[in-house]
């Protein structure tokens, strides 16, 4: 057996593509998770704390590790490897070209703020 750098490569760029569709399957839980978690606690303190992380990773001064991951994974497979924020890269470059970095992250923490207030109003109803 001899070695395959491009099936090497190809592999890696699979691993990326994985981590990006649970990266976007993260980001539409902290979104609409609340409606999936209203009527079971157990999901709704899952969905509270993933609003807390959200939240926490837009402000902190790091980045997302899965971010981290998959630039790393693009990295071995060969790909040039955005630098800035997960949402930043992705959103804008294909549906807000020519909106401002910190307007997309004030975005993020908009949506998260709300879905707490959604979290604590049903709390203090009870």
């Amino acid at each position: 057996m001899h070695w395959d750098p491009q099936a090497d490569m190809n592999a890696w760029g699979a691993l990326a593509t994985v981590v990006l569709a649970v990266h976007l399957a993260w980001i539409v839980w902290v979104i609409f998770g609340w409606l999936v978690a209203r009527n079971r606690p157990v999901l709704r303190w899952f969905h509270f704390c993933s609003l807390i992380y959200g939240i926490f990773i837009e402000i902190a001064p790091w980045p997302c590790p899965l971010t981290l991951l998959e630039q790393w994974l693009e990295s071995k497979a060969g790909v040039a490897v955005y630098r800035e924020p997960f949402l930043v890269h992705y959103l804008e470059s294909t549906v807000y070209p020519d909106v401002p970095g910190r307007v997309l992250v004030s975005a993020g923490l908009a949506v998260c703020m709300v879905n707490l207030y959604l979290h604590a109003k049903r709390i203090l109803r009870r």
